[in-house]
């Protein structure tokens, strides 16, 4: 609740939405890579079947937040205005044809499964693009930090199934796409912390600030570093590559995390002008909390 018109914090996203934002935006960018392994020989089903598996999960527990049985189908309402009802439209096509790619361990299903990854993502970062009230969402470099996050996640979780499944030819490969991914995903997060500075609650900003440190330094410097070093020490690079693909993922959850449940604060009241008693020209506005 505000007090003297400052901004409070939004009570109605709590963990479970942004669940669907930490395993659907990872499990999404999962597909895509993995259709993109696919093309280049390598096996689907098993990277394929994880992303379906994340982007169901954020889906069902989305639909625990909405506290009712069938509530769900209202958001497949007005797809034409809505993009929540647009990832709803994109994610069953998703999911059904995901699961035939993998079962068939299709390249040609996996490539479409992989585009519709690409649209749910997409959906996914203009969701938060979309809430007018709430500043730190509404900022429109939200839209590529969001997609660069999922990439990023996404070859993260394929280089440590690549490393579980024993795929020793997709390693170099897929280290070196991820060191690209978290330069761009960099750019994007400082393009959005630049855009917020004076366009955002203190409050919302002090989030923020806070999670720049870890997601900076153990979500870029950490894998970058440890990608590099495995490039060169071939007797470490497992375990190095498995480090700096877990550090990328889990940095990118914690952020994600950060902006939906804490950073979540709308604008506030502000007073433009101050009234003044008889004749009096009044005072200069005030904006509480900015």
């Amino acid at each position: 609740m505000s007090v003297g018109g400052k901004p409070w914090l939004q009570p109605h996203w709590d963990w479970h939405v942004a669940v669907n934002f930490l395993t659907g935006g990872a499990g999404s960018g999962l597909i895509l890579v993995a259709a993109g392994g696919a093309l280049a020989g390598q096996a689907l089903a098993l990277p394929a079947w994880i992303g379906l598996l994340l982007v169901a999960g954020g889906l069902a527990q989305v639909s625990l937040h909405l506290g009712r049985p069938w509530r769900g189908l209202s958001v497949l309402v007005n797809p034409g205005t809505s993009w929540m009802a647009r990832e709803a439209w994109v994610a069953g096509p998703l999911l059904g044809v995901t699961a035939l790619a993998a079962l068939f361990d299709s390249a040609v299903l996996g490539l479409l499964a992989g585009l519709l990854g690409v649209a749910f993502l997409y959906c996914q970062a203009r969701i938060l693009k979309e809430s007018r009230g709430i500043p730190a969402w509404r900022e429109p470099h939200i839209v590529p930090l969001l997609v660069a996050t999922g990439l990023t996640e996404g070859l993260a979780l394929y280089l440590l199934v690549a490393l579980g499944a024993g795929w020793n030819a997709v390693l170099v490969p897929a280290g070196a796409v991820l060191l690209a991914a978290l330069v761009v995903r960099f750019i994007t997060w400082r393009g959005y912390r630049n855009a917020l500075q004076g366009n955002a609650p203190q409050a919302a900003l002090a989030v923020l600030n806070r999670a720049d440190g870890p997601f900076t330094g153990v979500g870029h410097a950490v894998p970058f570093l440890l990608l590099l070093v495995a490039a060169g020490v071939p007797s470490a690079q497992l375990p190095l590559a498995a480090l700096a693909a877990l550090a990328a993922l889990l940095a990118g959850w914690g952020l994600k995390f950060a902006i939906v449940t804490r950073a979540g604060y709308n604008q506030g009241f502000a007073i433009m002008h101050t009234p003044a008693r008889g004749a009096g020209t009044g005072g200069v506005g005030s904006k509480p909390g900015w």
